[in-house]
């Protein structure tokens, strides 16, 4: 199939990453070993992002198609993308003070994550089985190696090996459904599955098919039962590559979940609606009662993610346009929410040394109160405290889960966020109301308290665009719904 460059247009952001990437292969082969090129690196990845961004605002976000139909950009489509680029930014961004006094100062880094961000981005237009299965893998390969690039410690090399492994076996089962899907449709294409199951009774094959697909995806979100990879990931990763994954990989699977069964399966949503359920509920049991147990900060994150992730998932199991705007407000809120977080996790250090324990914050608003401050809003806005952005984003999807009768989800999301706010609410009184006799180093680099303002005055202040933020998500969810 011969492509003209008018048809691939639409993917030109993706064109301007990918590109970027293959300049960053020589830069960081012929650049040397030392901070400097690592720096360079990481200072060229953040430019190509803003350029991506910068062609992702400017494009028409009229519904246009690419690579003979395999790649969808429309409104939908550009929404996403700039929150997973907006992520991807802040973390690389926040990376780089952290990685010149760490053991994995290599410019590889930053490139890596740069071909995955190229994986991000495509899994958010995949349009048919064939892209979205390339997509999911661009994606998930670079991680694995990042999680693992602190070679000198254990428990990063078993991150990565636990990562890779659950990944391989959640793109198996993406991959086996994918094959049964296509079994019975006979074709890859997400318009062409539609149009197959529409007004037809389905086979088992096809039922298992669809089941397995979206077990492959929910790996990747980290949602329960199959987030046993996230905890340990999140903990035994360097903390930049925690900031990461905690932030973009979780919008681009989110949002490849809603391209593929408000699309692919938008016809059958009493069918995939009842496996949402199930996963929605689990996340929220485990993410809420997993986190009170936890001692070290990036594992009370890890737990506190799949929580998060149980919260938007309510949304999409409504199977409506109410669920659709429910799940993008959320994330919207969940990518400040984690960037605003890990701005200040980054900042835990001791004498030089990473120190990511909870006990390590006590004292904080004695010795940097306005990172405290700063913490203290994050955690009452993951807590659902009203008027931060966080109680917009659970306002949201509960609603749409009680409008389409989905009454007892939204009544274990209510009770879970209840929960929830103990270990949040913990956090703070270790910050205000316990002296530390070893407070934390006082260095704090520019591009941390930058993130952090930004992400501060988007929560706080969330409620001032939230009908701005509403007309966008409402454009962004016409467009996800529209026919093929």
């Amino acid at each position: 199939m011969v492509f003209e460059l008018a048809d691939m247009l639409p993917a030109l952001p993706e064109i301007i990453l990918a590109s970027f990437a293959l300049m960053l292969v020589l830069v960081a082969a012929y650049g040397g070993d030392g901070a400097a090129n690592a720096r360079r690196v990481a200072h060229l990845t953040l430019l190509g992002i803003v350029l991506a961004a910068f062609t992702v605002l400017s494009v028409s976000p009229a519904q246009e198609t690419a690579f003979g139909g395999m790649f969808r950009a429309d409104a939908f489509a550009h929404y996403m993308k700039i929150l997973v680029l907006m992520g991807s930014f802040a973390a690389v961004f926040m990376s780089i003070t952290p990685l010149e006094r760490d053991d994995i100062n290599k410019p590889e880094f930053s490139l890596l994550v740069m071909l995955s961000l190229v994986g991000m981005m495509l899994m958010i237009s995949a349009n048919d089985l064939m892209s979205l299965y390339m997509a999911v893998e661009l994606q998930s390969l670079p991680l694995y190696v990042v999680a693992a690039m602190r070679t000198n410690s254990l428990r990063s090399s078993e991150a990565g090996l636990k990562y890779f492994l659950l990944g391989a076996l959640s793109s198996g089962m993406l991959l086996y459904g994918a094959s049964l899907v296509y079994g019975f449709a006979g074709t890859t294409s997400f318009a062409g599955i539609a149009a197959a199951v529409a007004d037809t009774e389905l086979p088992v094959a096809f039922i298992i098919g669809m089941v397995f697909m979206i077990t492959g995806i929910a790996f990747k979100v980290s949602a329960a039962p199959f987030h046993m990879w996230t905890p340990d990931v999140y903990e035994g990763s360097p903390s930049p590559v925690t900031a990461l994954f905690a932030i973009a990989p979780k919008v681009a699977a989110i949002a490849l979940m809603l391209r593929l069964t408000y699309g692919a399966f938008g016809s059958i949503a009493v069918e995939w609606s009842q496996v949402i359920m199930a996963l929605s509920v689990a996340s929220m049991l485990v993410g809420a009662l997993g986190a009170i147990m936890q001692s070290d900060i990036k594992r009370m994150m890890a737990y506190s993610s799949i929580a998060h992730m149980g919260y938007a998932l309510a949304g999409l199991a409504a199977g409506s346009h109410d669920g659709v705007l429910g799940v993008m407000i959320y994330m919207t809120s969940y990518v400040f929410m984690g960037a605003g977080t890990f701005s200040i996790i980054l900042l835990m250090r001791r004498d030089g040394q990473s120190a990511t324990r909870i006990s390590d914050l006590r004292g904080l608003s004695k010795t940097q109160p306005l990172f405290a401050l700063g913490l203290m809003v994050m955690m009452f806005s993951m807590a659902g405290i009203p008027p931060l952005a966080g109680f917009f984003g659970k306002w949201y999807v509960f609603l749409a889960a009680v409008n389409a009768g989905l009454v007892p989800l939204a009544v274990i999301g209510v009770v879970m966020s209840v929960i929830g706010a103990f270990y949040y609410l913990r956090i703070i009184k270790i910050m205000y109301f316990e002296d530390s006799e070893a407070p934390l180093d006082q260095d704090v680099p520019l591009a941390n308290k930058l993130v952090l303002g930004v992400s501060m005055a988007v929560i706080m202040l969330f409620f001032a665009g939230l009908n701005s933020i509403i007309e966008a998500a409402d454009t962004a969810t016409v467009a996800l719904m529209a026919p093929f």
